[in-house]
């Protein structure tokens, strides 16, 4: 990538081609950012939407280190800096949580590859660019409320996202004062992978407060909520329209 300094900040955000992802990445360039975009095989999708926000896309699997760790190198080549970093991108399947045999260490090592070790690689390959934003950096993890509360599609997923959020407070702790480090956790979110999850679909229009999923605009109101208090970290932040509270 050719380089093309940026005098506004820099934010990456994983899985950013569509649902929660693309809302985030389209919000904070509403919000004046430049932005990365990424996904691991939607290019020309992510292509489109780069050129539309002004932006920069880059194609990583994130289950290969190599490649997880060159998109955080990718974003500073392409602006010289990198001041937020939003850990979206996130795998899932439903695995019925009481058979225990469906659940491979095949399965596990899938998951636990994408959705807590590949944030991890990425953390560490920004931090020494986010430890020098102007500002001060910031990190995001899109987790789930999975990970708080015993749901989810599958225990390897709810594992992988409760993990998340406590590597979200360890590193708050570690790296503060010059990153904060924070977690967003949503529960149902109208996407096109949830459009036939029908029983969720019916546990959050009967049983949640709000009687509904949340858009994905929502998790990206949120997400920029938190980017822009320069004094919260360690948070994991729940966002299922209430349903934790029944």
């Amino acid at each position: 990538m050719t380089l093309e300094p940026s005098d506004r900040p820099v934010a990456l955000v994983t899985g950013s081609t569509s649902g929660i992802g693309e809302a985030v990445v389209r919000r904070l360039a509403a919000d004046g950012m430049r932005v990365v975009v990424h996904s691991r095989n939607s290019t020309e999708a992510g292509e489109a939407l780069a050129a539309e926000l002004g932006g920069a896309y880059v194609r990583a699997d994130l289950a290969v280190e190599e490649e997880a760790r060159g998109l955080a190198e990718a974003a500073l080549d392409r602006y010289g800096r990198l001041d937020v970093l939003v850990n979206n991108a996130g795998i899932s399947w439903p695995i019925p949580h009481d058979d225990l045999a469906a659940a491979t260490p095949a399965d596990w090592r899938q998951v636990l590859e994408v959705n807590l070790i590949a944030p991890w690689v990425l953390c560490t390959a920004a931090l020494p660019a986010l430890r020098e934003a102007p500002a001060g950096g910031s990190i995001v993890n899109v987790t789930s409320h999975a990970g708080v509360r015993p749901k989810g599609s599958s225990v390897p997923y709810a594992a992988s996202k409760a993990a998340l959020n406590h590597v979200t407070r360890l590193l708050a702790a570690a790296l503060a004062p010059g990153v904060r480090v924070n977690a967003v956790a949503p529960g149902l979110v109208d996407t096109a992978m949830t459009k036939d999850w029908a029983h969720a679909h019916d546990i959050w229009r009967d049983r949640a407060p709000m009687r509904r999923p949340a858009q994905p605009a929502d998790v990206a109101d949120l997400v920029a909520s938190v980017l822009a208090n320069s004094y919260l970290t360690g948070e994991v932040i729940l966002l299922d329209g209430g349903l934790n509270l029944t």
